[in-house]
């Protein structure tokens, strides 16, 4: 069975409680990595200044303690095959809409490849209304 790296461990425990549960099931199925959870204001104007982020610190979801996002990649990762991060993101998806109905996530989950005009496949946040 995949297991977590210590770094995608330690990205994923910066993570809001809910993300860690759907991808603490996920690595169960599909090995995986957290490239990404908490970004500081350094790390997350360098994201924007390279185009990986459309905003700048404070207002992403990974600017906040625990994070409400974390950028996740099916692994070994390869980002040229968006075939296989589509569907990564669409398996991930749907674990967060079993867990969201079964109760053991509190809160629904977005997964940035569904955005329209900025598609970010690794992106997965807590939804907000």
């Amino acid at each position: 069975m995949p297991s977590f790296s210590v770094k995608s461990r330690t990205n994923l425990n910066q993570a809001h409680p809910d993300l860690q549960v759907l991808f603490n099931d996920v690595i169960q199925f599909v090995d995986c990595s957290i490239i990404c959870g908490y970004r500081n204001e350094r790390d997350q104007n360098e994201a924007y200044d390279k185009g990986f982020s459309k905003l700048r610190f404070p207002q992403s979801r990974h600017n906040k303690l625990p994070s409400e996002a974390v950028d996740a990649v099916p692994y070994p990762i390869d980002w040229n095959d968006i075939k296989r991060f589509q569907n990564f993101g669409k398996f991930v998806i749907n674990r967060a809409n079993k867990l969201f109905k079964e109760g053991k996530i509190n809160n629904k989950i977005v997964w940035g490849g569904n955005w329209k005009t900025f598609k970010d496949y690794p992106h997965f946040e807590i939804y907000k209304s």
